[in-house]
């Protein structure tokens, strides 16, 4: 009888340490596997003070917006409590679920949404507005995909680091909690996307 106890608590410790194991992994994972892309990102939360920077810069904005890399859902929130329509998209589904219940916890979930997807996947094309917190090497490739996507009435905001080409039209804010502001009209993107049109013809 003291052998089949030994047993039967050897089996349940047993199936205590892999089920807290799969757990782990699978509450990790996404975190991880950011790291192990060829283009890391990886989660880092914006401080009050870039949010506060990145409102200032949309101070004269409206439309739609998007954040690129929404994390914790903090820029989305903090957008659609001014009035703006704003999609965070998010390749951690365990952040994308908790901007969610954020978002209905402020009492803005009818205004911010999130997404599971990789930016790589997604076009966006359909937004006025983008919010950007990449790191240097995604983006030269970020700024030619925007380039392409987007209207020339758009305006893109990186932080923490600015692209590589573009000249920014506002800058405010210190250290890792500056932003840049890029209106893409200014860019040679938008000349270029003007000769593409086709003019009308008359007869």
């Amino acid at each position: 009888e003291g052998s089949s106890r030994r047993r039967s608590w050897g089996l349940l410790v047993t199936a205590g340490v892999g089920g807290t194991l799969v757990a782990l992994y699978a509450v990790a994972t996404p975190f991880i596997t950011p790291a192990l892309r060829k283009v890391c990102l990886p989660f880092v939360p914006a401080t009050s003070t870039q949010i506060q920077n990145v409102l200032k810069m949309l101070e004269t904005r409206s439309g739609s917006l998007v954040d690129i890399g929404s994390g914790d859902g903090r820029i989305v929130i903090a957008a659609a409590k001014k009035g703006f329509k704003a999609v965070g998209y998010e390749l951690n589904p365990w952040l994308v679920w908790y901007s969610r219940y954020r978002a209905w916890r402020d009492g803005v979930h009818q205004n911010a949404k999130f997404y599971i997807s990789d930016l790589w996947k997604v076009s966006f094309s359909r937004y006025t507005n983008v919010v950007v917190f990449g790191v240097p090497q995604m983006m030269p490739q970020l700024e030619k995909k925007l380039e392409e996507e987007l209207e020339c009435d758009a305006r893109i905001i990186a932080c923490r680091f600015p692209f590589p080409c573009w000249i920014p039209d506002h800058t405010t804010g210190e250290g890792i909690d500056t932003v840049w502001a890029y209106d893409l009209k200014h860019s040679g993107g938008c000349e270029t996307k003007k000769l593409k049109v086709t003019p009308e013809t008359e007869f």
